[in-house]
């Protein structure tokens, strides 16, 4: 990949979070404003709880733009002052942008969710589904589950009343009428789930991120799982991913959902549509230490 230049106009977008330092969006993001051809450079920044407010609106007022991630996504979307539908109804956050002297934010990981889901499945529409967190994460995930037609969808959280308002607030929100009764069940940890079979389980904790972290969940625990989906990604796929398919279950990690998520979120930046393909390409290389090919247009 070419050097970035960067000059007196260049536009900062940023990734603020904690941590930052595993992120791969740096590296397909600037390959895709390269081969755009728009004078931008994107950075990735450990924001703390504390530092966090001043830096988005910060950069968000001179100009700039970006993405949130952990832990910060519920904060940011009561930061913005002007949100897409995808806010409202997940109550997070991860996109945010300047358009007419107005912070503006977005949640893509609902397109990331449903681009990774579809993939890895066909649709979810009729799935018995599992999700594993009560974070940004599976917000966007339950949103784009409810609105794709997931006939049920069974929440386990550590924190179990983080669940249960989630379900609640899902529940009672006008952003998702149409949710039926005895879609939305909530999982008590422990729960014995021997008997139980899942079209799709997806991890939506920060498990993961970390070699060293626990198993979200012990698949072979369960009755069944037809797929299994992690929304964290590392550069050689997550253990999870990879035990997962040890047991026969197919699989994929969060890389999938980055994409399709950074898409969406690169048209809020600059109103255009990036390369799909320059992105691909660049995630390809960071996670094989391959010399990228020369990035195009298309």
């Amino acid at each position: 990949m070419q050097s970035i230049e960067i000059g007196q106009t260049t536009r900062l977008i940023v990734l603020l979070g904690d941590p930052v330092a595993h992120s791969l969006s740096p590296i397909f993001q600037n390959a895709a404003f390269q081969a755009a051809g728009v004078d931008g450079v994107y950075l990735s920044l450990r924001a703390s709880t504390d530092d966090f407010p001043g830096l988005f609106l910060g950069i968000a007022r001179a100009g700039g733009g970006g993405n949130v991630t952990l832990p910060h996504k519920l904060v940011a979307a009561q930061l913005i002052e002007r949100r897409t539908k995808e806010v409202d109804s997940t109550g997070a956050c991860n996109t945010f942008w300047l358009e007419d002297g107005v912070v503006c934010g977005d949640n893509t990981d609902v397109a990331g969710v449903r681009g990774a889901v579809d993939l890895l499945t066909g649709s979810p529409r009729g799935a018995r589904v599992l999700l594993l967190g009560a974070g940004g994460a599976a917000r966007a995930a339950l949103t784009a589950l409810l609105d794709d037609g997931a006939d049920s969808i069974h929440l386990l959280n550590r924190t179990p009343a983080r669940a249960a308002e989630i379900i609640e607030e899902f529940s009672e929100s006008p952003h998702h009428r149409s949710v039926a009764p005895g879609v939305l069940h909530l999982v008590e940890p422990g729960t014995d789930l021997g008997d139980e079979h899942f079209d799709l389980v997806i991890n939506a904790t920060s498990l993961g991120l970390r070699e060293a972290d626990p198993l979200p969940i012990d698949l072979e625990a369960l009755g069944g799982c037809g797929a299994a989906l992690d929304l964290v990604y590392s550069p050689e796929e997550t253990r999870w991913v990879r035990e997962a398919r040890e047991l026969g279950i197919p699989a994929a990690d969060g890389i999938e959902m980055l994409i399709q998520q950074g898409v969406v979120a690169f048209g809020r930046w600059w109103r255009i549509d990036p390369s799909v393909e320059v992105m691909r390409a660049a995630l390809a290389a960071a996670t094989t230490g391959l010399t990228p090919p020369a990035p195009t247009t298309s």
